[in-house]
């Protein structure tokens, strides 16, 4: 079976001594049980694994249980107590907490690994309850390179059909699949994820956000002219605020024009940019053919895929990832890591303005400027990680 190199970092880290909580978090269908599973099979320790699928059992007082069933392995040996999903346990975070530093007082032999998804963010106190405790590995969409690996998918296949594994059993039936994205991914992600974590007031509008935003990736929209467009739109605060919890749970998020001044920036119409190109798919009614082979439409694919790309890479190693435009100059993407600055023009196929490297290069001389789609640089090599992001 197929190994992301996620299981090799889990592995290495529950082979060294008890130091953190080892928490993997991703979107939902990304292999986040999976992976720890395979990674487990690595290791010799006695394991203690619970997941919470029933949420009219779980409750603090059942993970303190399970929590004690682990202890009392872990009097002669070590253990590793695993619980899945840990999100869905109301105030998990302090109860986490409580036992873990119970454990290390008394250097109990216990390593404790948690998976959830991304909307755990969402869960308010995580930082606070678990500063110092906590260890984050991230499960994002899969990429490229994986997916051609582990399901033989050509590029053009992955454009569309995106980086959902569960979903790669499907892709010779669009409608088959596409109903899977909306039942399997979608949907619980929106009504049981962000709606069960966060206040929503209107999670109708939350669902048109979604649908249009992601219709709308690689482009840019202004609130105000979004708010036309949807129905009970309420206002720009309430659609930032949606747009922050969509973004939190790695589906659609806001890419801000990149400028020197953080005031500018933030206050910029933000160019929507979906996680995986199949959410946008999905939301414009999964048409391949439509899609890959109208080029304005294929241009819009060509850019979220490296939109995502750069937003999964920029999680787990720490940059910032923005777009550029000034007047009728624009830059697709701009990424930032401390002082280190690189610009990105895509040769998608869509009809644009260009020039837009040259101009951001003289105002900002030190970034890197990189053409992908050029003969020296091909959407499918930046894509497969072949060119080093910062100088």
């Amino acid at each position: 079976m197929f190994q992301r190199a996620l299981v090799a970092q889990l592995a290495q880290r529950l082979r060294e001594p008890r130091k953190f909580i080892q928490i993997v978090v991703g979107p939902r269908q990304t292999g986040k049980t999976t992976a720890v599973i395979q990674a487990l099979e690595q290791l010799t320790v006695q394991q203690h694994f619970v997941s919470t699928d029933d949420p009219n059992l779980v409750s603090t007082e059942w993970l303190r249980n399970e929590w004690e069933q682990a202890r009392a392995l872990a009097k002669t040996r070590e253990v590793i107590l695993i619980i899945d999903e840990i999100q869905k346990i109301s105030k998990w975070s302090s109860i986490v907490k409580l036992l873990w530093d119970e454990d290390s007082r008394l250097c109990t032999s216990l390593k404790v690994v948690l998976t959830g998804s991304s909307s755990l963010l969402l869960q308010k106190g995580l930082t606070e309850s678990l500063m110092g405790r906590v260890e984050m590995l991230y499960s994002p969409h899969w990429s490229y390179t994986e997916c051609r690996e582990a399901f033989g998918y050509s590029l053009d296949d992955f454009l569309f059909y995106g980086g959902y594994p569960g979903a790669s059993v499907l892709i010779k039936d669009e409608n088959r699949w596409a109903r899977y994205m909306g039942t399997s991914i979608v949907e619980p992600t929106i009504s049981q994820d962000i709606l069960m974590m966060d206040e929503v007031r209107k999670p109708a509008l939350l669902r048109s956000l979604f649908m249009l935003g992601s219709g709308y990736s690689a482009q840019e929209l202004s609130f105000t002219k979004l708010l036309g467009q949807l129905q009970d739109a309420g206002n720009t605060v309430t659609l930032a605020h949606y747009l922050e919890l969509l973004t939190k749970a790695s589906m659609l998020t806001g890419l801000q024009n990149y400028s020197g001044s953080q005031i500018r920036t933030r206050k910029s119409s933000p160019r929507f940019m979906v996680y995986d190109t199949s959410l946008m798919t999905y939301a414009e009614g999964a048409n391949r053919r439509r899609l890959l082979e109208n080029p304005t439409e294929r241009g819009r694919l060509v850019e979220s895929a490296v939109g995502a790309y750069l937003l999964a890479r920029g999680k787990e190693e720490g940059f910032e990832v923005y777009w550029w435009r000034e007047r009728n100059n624009e830059v697709d993407f701009v990424i930032k890591k401390g002082s280190s600055l690189t610009a990105f023009e895509v040769k998608s196929g869509r009809v644009k303005n260009t020039g837009g490297s040259l101009v951001f290069k003289k105002q900002y001389p030190e970034a890197l400027s990189l053409i992908i789609g050029s003969t020296n640089l091909t959407l499918e090599d930046f894509l497969s990680g072949k060119k080093q992001l910062f100088l």
